[in-house]
């Protein structure tokens, strides 16, 4: 059973794979274009890129609850109730798109304490006003994108990620550093490509939702108004795994903010290792997606011995897998690091980090796997204060300390002490997954 049960994992997760490798290539592409630009814009995009991707993490954090409630459904053979929670979770969308929006056009409040030049500091601001344009879109498309995982469809998600990303390409470098507006527009031309191919990305899932496979749930028939239940459990479940998102990504992202103050060199070397480790940390994350999944359905149908050879599986192919990966990082650093940019002050900063990546790449894989198999056991809140505790307190507080006061390490600080946060959280969350496991399995 486990090696079936592994085969399956390794199905789903390939396409998923794909899928948020082509949407961490959005960024990477933005930044392989503006470091052809200017130090200044590749800073901006490190920063405005960050801070985005926080938000957006966030609030599709909430609306990744759809995953395991459907997951259930369809695991308990309920199919009929499945598109309710669909439409549920389009209307939390939509609500959860109006704070995110103020936000991304009002950033004062995480820029202004960071005293960054002031070129920086429009050129940040230019690109997630533009930017919060897109987040309805996106926030209703990771809704689509959590249905189709949850029911085992996550090839059109592959193919959707691949043609966005290779659209963006093209874009991205036309209005960018081409001139397709009239003049190049650095910063602005990413953040508008990337506007343009949200939206295209959420009337293409729209109309899969109503003419491909998934039809047959009738997702858009009898269409419900917003209904206090569903999203009662919805929020129950999602703001937890919100939450837990905005905290991993954000002691991740926010780094760029906290070294804006040594300088743009320092701050792009941090981006083209910081794009490094978003690329290799989607293998885990894709086993974790497919983990829940399986796992929701496995638990949803009361398959014990199943669920069981799930977590395994997904724990020993994320972890074997990220020992290769990180040694394929260790050995390979200098020529990934190349094609981002051609300052050579850039280059060293950012090979200089690329060894931390490498080193947390197993205790990554292991965490992000517990916490995803925890949400497909409904175990969210608990999952969240070791994260806050491991990521926040840990690694961004102990990484300022490393940074700034103690030994002075400078931006190295901050990748050693995320180091010390992933092994923390993976030595909690693993025995609290085993603990969940047995507390459902003994309920009748």
């Amino acid at each position: 059973m486990p090696f079936s049960v592994a085969r399956g994992l390794l199905a789903h997760a390939f396409p998923v794979l794909i899928a948020q490798l082509a949407s961490i290539g959005m960024m990477v592409v933005d930044t392989a274009v503006l470091g052809h630009v200017s130090p200044l814009d590749l800073a901006a995009v490190a920063i405005g890129g960050g801070i985005h991707v926080s938000v957006v993490f966030a609030l599709a954090g909430i609306l990744q609850a759809v995953a395991p409630v459907v997951a259930h459904l369809h695991g308990a053979r309920r199919d009929g109730e499945v598109a309710g929670v669909l439409q549920q979770g389009f209307w939390l969308a939509l609500l959860l798109s109006l704070p995110g929006v103020l936000f991304l056009t009002h950033p004062g409040v995480v820029l202004d304490p960071a005293g960054m030049d002031a070129t920086v500091d429009a050129k940040v601001r230019e690109y997630l006003g533009l930017l919060a344009w897109s987040l309805p879109a996106a926030l209703a498309y990771r809704t689509f994108y959590a249905f189709c995982n949850a029911l085992g469809r996550p090839r059109v998600l592959m193919a959707i990620g691949l043609v966005a990303l290779a659209v963006h390409a093209v874009l991205a470098w036309g209005f960018a550093q081409q001139g397709w507006l009239g003049a190049p527009t650095g910063v602005a031309g990413c953040a508008l490509s990337n506007v343009l191919i949200g939206w295209s990305a959420c009337l293409v899932a729209a109309f899969y939702l109503a003419r491909g496979p998934l039809g047959r749930y009738r997702p858009f028939a009898g269409w419900r108004a917003p209904n206090w239940p569903t999203w009662r459990e919805l929020l129950r479940l999602g703001v937890p795994m919100g939450f837990s998102n905005l905290v991993e990504i954000t002691a991740f992202t926010l780094v760029a903010l906290f070294v804006a103050s040594l300088g743009a060199t320092v701050v792009a070397g941090h981006r083209i290792v910081a794009n490094l480790s978003a690329l290799v940390y989607m293998l885990p994350l894709s086993l974790g997606i497919a983990t829940l999944s399986a796992l929701g359905q496995s638990v949803g149908a009361r398959d014990w011995p199943v669920a069981r050879a799930t977590v395994q599986a997904g724990l020993l192919l994320a972890g074997g897998l990220s020992l290769l990966s990180g040694l394929l990082l260790w050995l390979a650093a200098a020529p990934l690091v190349a094609p981002y940019t051609d300052d050579p002050a850039v280059r060293d900063v950012a090979v200089g980090l690329v060894a931390y990546v490498a080193i947390y790449q197993f205790f990554d894989a292991l965490q992000t796997v517990a916490g995803h198999a925890l949400r497909a056991y409904r175990v969210t809140f608990v999952p969240m204060l070791v994260q806050t505790f491991c990521f926040w307190g840990v690694g961004l507080l102990g990484g300022a300390w490393l940074c700034y006061r103690g030994p002075q390490l400078g931006v190295a600080g901050f990748w050693l002490a995320a180091v010390v946060s992933l092994v923390l959280a993976a030595g909690l969350l693993l025995p609290l997954l085993r603990k969940a496991m047995q507390a459902t399995e003994s309920n009748p």
